[in-house]
């Protein structure tokens, strides 16, 4: 039997849910609707849609509105969660691939993501817990829409729309024939989809800090449109009075902000910081940390900073995989942002608003991408054949894993 989460009263070693968008979910189970006012119902039908086409700049819900999947369910519907439907692996646990039918629909079937935590994890309950919180409750069309849950006894699991396209990060470092490197076409799409996902945490009425932006957290659907994903980090932004939310350090090395590593003071533009990042790597296809390149380039902020203010400079670190195919003043620009969003003081920073208006500025500019005038070769920045592949997020030291779509890297803990 299913259980709706909550803070159960035999069990006060639960954590609290302090500063996360709602509680109050009962921990009594209904087939309708839980003493708490969510909308929470085990038949219930439900849309993978990722938003409510009537709101098409996103919309916060007053109450999670989330389907209660059995266990039954979940494992029926990724064949006993065989090794076979294994989209990829983090801290929290793996995540299957899965399908569900639907009776009224003659038949056919919903293609699922479920992640299903690792008795072993160290973010464990929590994380869940916020995710049910956060994602339950945010609807816009660039995050990643939580269908549904699964409690039963010590099985804690999360269901998500299926997205098709795997993860950024794999499509700028995924290595193999599956993998097809982006066009700069789609990278700018990419970074535009990003961006808004992230201004619409920042602009609405409750301020949403992501806290964990990185290239493994950007989801792709069939038309690579780009989804935020994995809200496990997610914070309450500061109140009207503060400028800050103190916390625990806690987040991926090579895209955490520096004043959140040094102080622990996160700001809604420490996620700007993290977004700079990533712009980085859409440029460059190249990790924002990987220790196998040589000593001095391990952080590619560091080492690419000075790169990014030169046309000359810069050009000589784009993605050889680009093959030269890119408009070369749309790259410089989209450099100039990169280094707006990684400024080292937090106020001098640009806001996601303004970051979604230059890139859309860039993308409308009638300049294309321009042919070679022969086939590039790969520059002294790219892809020495040790470089680090697709890793495990692991709270302290990073471990490669396998380079699947849904991997993650590793978390500041």
């Amino acid at each position: 039997m299913g259980n709706c989460w909550g803070s159960p009263a035999d069990n006060p070693s639960t954590p609290s849910t302090t500063g996360y968008i709602s509680t109050g979910i009962s921990q009594t189970t209904s087939n309708t609707t839980s003493s708490g006012g969510s909308n929470l119902s085990r038949n219930s039908r439900f849309s993978v849609a990722s938003y409510d086409e009537n709101y098409p700049n996103g919309q916060i819900l007053p109450a999670p509105n989330l389907r209660i999947f059995t266990f039954a369910e979940l494992k029926t519907a990724t064949k006993g969660f065989r090794s076979d439907t294994v989209l990829g692996e983090g801290g929290f646990g793996k995540v299957f691939k899965g399908w569900l039918e639907d009776k009224a629909q003659n038949g056919s079937s919903t293609v699922i993501a479920v992640k299903k935590l690792n008795s072993e994890s160290v973010q464990g309950f929590e994380e869940w817990q916020s995710e049910v919180n956060f994602l339950g409750r945010l609807s816009h069309p660039n995050l990643v829409k939580l269908l549904g849950y699964c409690w039963e006894d010590k099985e804690l699991l999360l269901v998500y729309e299926f997205m098709q396209k795997g993860s950024l990060e794999n499509h700028l470092f995924g290595r193999g024939s599956v993998v097809q490197p982006l066009s700069w076409q789609l990278r700018l799409k990419i970074a535009i989809g990003a961006a808004k996902g992230l201004a619409f945490l920042h602009t609405s009425e409750k301020q949403v800090i992501y806290r964990d932006f990185k290239a493994s957290n950007i989801l792709l659907d069939g038309s690579y449109t780009a989804k935020i994903s994995d809200f496990g980090l997610a914070k309450m932004g500061p109140s009207a009075s503060q400028s800050h939310v103190t916390t625990r350090v806690m987040g991926t090395y090579g895209y955490a902000a520096p004043e959140y590593v040094a102080t622990g003071h996160l700001y809604v533009k420490s996620d700007v910081y993290g977004f700079g990042v990533v712009l980085i790597e859409i440029l460059t296809g190249l990790r924002a940390l990987d220790t196998n390149r040589p000593s001095g380039r391990h952080n590619l902020v560091d080492w690419i900073k000075p790169y990014l203010s030169d046309k000359r400079k810069l050009k000589s670190i784009m993605d050889s995989r680009l093959e030269g195919k890119y408009p070369s003043k749309a790259a410089f620009h989209i450099a100039q942002l990169a280094l707006k969003c990684i400024e080292s003081e937090q106020k001098h920073r640009p806001s996601m608003k303004e970051v979604v208006e230059r890139l859309e500025q860039i993308e409308s500019s009638d300049e294309k991408p321009r042919e070679p005038r022969s086939r590039s070769t790969r520059s002294m920045a790219h892809r020495q054949q040790g470089q680090q592949p697709l890793q495990h997020r692991s709270p302290l030291h990073p471990r490669p894993d396998e380079g699947r779509a849904y991997q993650h890297s590793p978390r500041v803990r």
